[in-house]
């Protein structure tokens, strides 16, 4: 069966709850989703308890039905490899504060 999402391309750049959960929500659904954390430390959610064979039981539950690569945003060609990931992407997901957004057009266009 196929998935309603399937096809649709989101960059995941969230952390702690809301945002991963929502970017999840949309792999169950089909999404390709890759998830974008920070060198060395990675997502938030990788220290909180409890955690299941040394892994955060969070970290597992928010992160399901993603790809993940790690990117240093001070690195000129991880700064590329974003770019060109956001171009590839429908949606993207941030902890900003902007939320979920086209990745095609600067947040501030769609807003109505």
């Amino acid at each position: 069966m196929t998935r309603p999402l399937a096809g649709l391309k989101v960059l995941d750049l969230s952390r702690y709850i809301a945002g991963p959960h929502c970017a999840t929500v949309l792999g169950d659904l089909g999404a390709d989703v890759v998830k974008v954390e920070r060198p060395r430390r990675g997502d938030d959610t990788r220290a909180f308890a409890p955690d299941l064979g040394g892994e955060s039981v969070y970290y597992l539950m928010f992160n399901r039905s993603k790809r993940g690569i790690t990117l240093d945003f001070r690195n000129p060609a991880a700064q590329d490899l974003l770019r060109r990931l956001a171009r590839e992407a429908a949606w993207c997901i941030e902890a900003s504060g902007d939320g979920l957004r086209p990745c095609s057009r600067p947040f501030q266009e769609t807003r109505t």
